[in-house]
């Protein structure tokens, strides 16, 4: 048991320089005023009133939370109908299948945003085939649209993937009872599989709401810059303003508001065959 637990010592420090290091680092910033002289230190609160006093930045929160909601639904909506097909397929197929949703993630997200730019620019490939049957140029980069596709693209395999996961750990013998006590496949659906696979969804909800609501370089390469969200306004407050204090401030507050969504999930969250009845 020892040897195990010396074995964890790397990770522990790995956890402790890497994570717990730079939290700590943006909660002291968070609270001190920004100072050209660094051995002066003043505790205030100066930058949360800063943010929640002026309504640009408030607007931008709910614009990033809107947009990381409604990339979440289109994930959920078209990720379920995905997994529970590939869990359907025969056991030959699912490797593959989920070889293909995984395939994508393999190329770096960075890489995979750029080549969107290519695809939705006004001489891009959609408006090429657009303009042959007559339509066209429709603009499509630099906009909501755009960011939101890129978004779905990026985030929709962590929804599908978790989804599936479920689905294919369910025990099938509960579809089969209910079968012979005379269930049809809408209700085994609804009553059973559906109940059984909310585990996966509120995982992938979790994994597709918490990047999609702090991303910023989506948006910032598919909306041009005029999409603003509020990783873009942490970005620029460390690498442009310089202010690290009112961009550890804000990071703050994601992170709150992460923690709260997690707690929520974490609460709605409740595995079926747990909770005799519930079926």
């Amino acid at each position: 048991m020892n040897q195990f637990k010396r074995m964890a010592y790397p990770y522990v420090a790995w956890i402790a320089v890497m994570v717990l290091a730079p939290m700590l680092m943006i909660v002291v910033y968070a609270f001190i005023e920004a100072s050209n002289d660094v051995t002066t230190f003043r505790f205030t609160l100066s930058n949360f009133t800063r943010f929640f006093s002026d309504q640009v930045y408030i607007d931008v929160l709910f614009r990033s939370l809107y947009v990381a909601i409604i990339t979440t639904v289109i994930c959920l909506l078209l990720g379920y109908p995905a997994a529970y097909i590939i869990s359907l397929a025969k056991p030959k197929h699912k490797g593959l299948l989920v070889l293909l949703i995984t395939f994508p993630t393999w190329i770096n997200m960075l890489v995979r945003t750029y080549a969107w730019l290519g695809i939705l620019q006004d001489n891009g490939i959609i408006n090429n085939l657009l303009a042959k049957i007559g339509i066209g140029p429709i603009t499509m980069l630099y906009t909501n649209f755009a960011v939101i596709l890129g978004m779905v693209y990026n985030f929709i395999p962590f929804m599908i993937l978790q989804i599936y996961s479920s689905l294919d750990k369910m025990d099938k013998s509960y579809l089969e009872a209910a079968s012979d006590l005379g269930a049809n496949k809408v209700q085994c659906f609804l009553k059973i599989t559906l109940p059984m696979s909310l585990p996966g969804v509120i995982s992938g909800i979790t994994l597709v709401f918490l990047p999609a609501v702090s991303s910023f370089f989506i948006p910032k390469l598919l909306g041009g810059g005029q999409f603003v969200l509020i990783g873009n306004v942490i970005e620029t407050q460390f690498l442009t303003a310089g202010d690290w204090s009112f961009g550890s401030a804000i990071s703050l507050i994601m992170t709150v508001i992460i923690m709260i969504s997690l707690y929520i999930t974490r609460k709605v969250d409740t595995d079926p065959e747990a909770k005799g009845g519930r079926l």
